[in-house]
C-alpha cells in the first residue's frame, strides 16, 4: 500500500478490545493511515501484551488498560449485546465523539437514541454526519447487500426465503455449550429458525426502502463446523429476466470497492480474512437466486465498523481507502 501522510492525530479507543472483533479491530487500526494513537480498554485483560491474548498480533507493543482515552476521536465498542447502553450510561463521553457499537443495543432506530444504522453501501449520506453509529449484524449485513438492488428497483414483491450458515466466531469470544471444538467439529445445526435477531435489523431496511413491502422474510440461520465465514443463500419468485437483474446489481454496486457481483460459484474461502462480499446470481424458472459470501469478523463487524469510519471521517475521498479492500 503507497504510504498517506496523516492529516492530524487521530486518537481511537477500542472497549472490549480483548474479543474476537476487537483483536480483528487491533489489527486494522494499528496498520490505519489515520490512526495515530490507539488505546485498548479490557476489563478481563487489563495490563496483559496484546500478543498475551490475541496471538496473531504477537509483534504489537501495545497493552490493554483498564480505561479508555477519553480524548479519542472515535470509539468502537466490542462489548456484548445488552452492555453498550449501560456502558454509555455510565460513562459520559462527548456528544461530539464518534462512537461505533457493535452490539444490537442501537441497531433498530428509534427516538429513544440517536444512533444511526450503517450499512456503508446503502447509507453513506446518513453515516457521513452521524457521531453515534450502530454497525450492522453479521447475518443482517449478508442479506441486505443480497436483497436491496432488487427492493430499489422495485422487484421485491414476494417472500423471500434465506438459509445461512456462519462460522463458531459468530457466537463471541465466550465459551458455551455449542462452540467448543469437540461440539462443532464435524457438526452443523439449526438455531433460532424464523427467529433470529438480525432478522429485525432487515426488515427495518426493507421498511426503510419500500414501506409497502408486506410479504414474509423466512431465515433459517445455521451453525457451520468452521472457524469464520457467512454464506447465505436468498430466493424469491421475479418475472424479471436473469439480464434485468445483473444489470440491477451491477449498477448498484459499481462503485462499490467491497461488493462484486459474479455469475460464477461462490465459496467462503473466496471472502476470509477480506471485507468483500460476493454476490452470486441465478435465475431458475421464475425464481431468481442470490448467494452472498462475506467473513463475519471483518465485512459483518470489524472491517464494516472501520469502513464506516473511513466514511464518517472523509478518509475515502482524502486517502483512497475505498480503493483497496486490503487497505480499508
Amino acid at each position: 500500500m503507497q504510504s498517506v501522510e496523516k492529516s492530524k492525530e487521530m486518537k481511537a479507543s477500542i472497549i472490549g478490545a480483548a474479543g474476537f472483533v476487537g483483536g480483528e479491530l487491533i489489527r486494522l487500526l494499528q496498520h490505519h493511515p489515520e490512526v495515530t494513537n490507539l488505546s485498548l480498554q479490557s476489563n478481563s485483560q487489563a495490563g496483559k501484551q496484546v500478543s498475551e491474548v490475541h496471538s496473531d498480533l504477537y509483534d504489537s507493543s501495545l497493552h490493554f488498560q483498564g480505561d479508555f482515552d477519553q480524548a479519542s476521536e472515535v470509539i468502537f465498542i466490542c462489548r456484548g449485546h445488552g452492555q453498550t447502553a449501560p456502558f454509555l450510561e455510565k460513562n459520559k463521553i462527548s456528544a461530539e465523539t464518534v462512537i461505533i457499537d457493535m452490539s444490537s443495543d442501537f441497531r433498530l432506530e428509534n427516538e429513544n437514541h440517536s444512533f444511526v444504522y450503517a450499512l456503508p453501501e446503502w447509507q453513506r449520506d446518513r453515516i457521513k454526519t452521524a457521531n453515534r453509529i450502530a454497525n450492522c449484524g453479521c447475518f443482517a449485513t449478508a442479506m441486505q447487500l443480497a436483497i436491496l438492488p432488487l427492493l430499489q428497483a422495485g422487484l421485491l414483491k414476494k417472500s423471500l426465503h434465506i438459509n445461512g450458515m456462519t462460522g463458531s466466531t459468530g457466537a463471541g469470544f465466550a465459551k458455551s455449550d455449542t462452540t467448543h471444538f469437540s461440539w462443532r467439529n464435524n457438526n452443523i445445526s439449526l438455531y433460532k429458525a424464523f427467529n433470529h435477531q438480525h432478522l429485525h435489523e432487515v426488515k427495518q431496511l426493507i421498511s426503510a426502502f419500500s414501506p409497502d413491502y408486506k410479504s414474509d422474510v423466512n431465515f433459517i440461520p445455521m451453525r457451520g463446523n468452521f472457524t469464520r465465514g457467512i454464506l447465505a443463500s436468498i430466493y424469491t419468485e421475479t418475472e424479471a429476466t436473469f439480464e434485468e437483474i445483473k444489470a440491477i446489481y451491477t449498477a448498484a454496486y459499481a462503485a462499490e470497492p467491497f461488493t462484486q457481483v459474479t455469475e460464477k460459484s461462490i465459496h467462503l474461502k473466496q471472502v476470509v480474512n477480506t471485507n468483500n462480499c460476493l454476490l452470486q446470481i441465478e435465475k431458475h424458472d421464475n425464481k431468481v437466486l442470490i448467494t452472498s459470501a462475506i467473513d463475519n469478523l471483518l465485512k459483518g463487524a470489524a472491517g464494516q465498523a472501520v469502513q464506516n469510519m473511513n466514511i464518517r471521517f472523509g478518509f475515502e475521498e482524502r486517502t483512497g481507502l475505498n480503493l483497496k479492500p486490503s487497505a480499508f
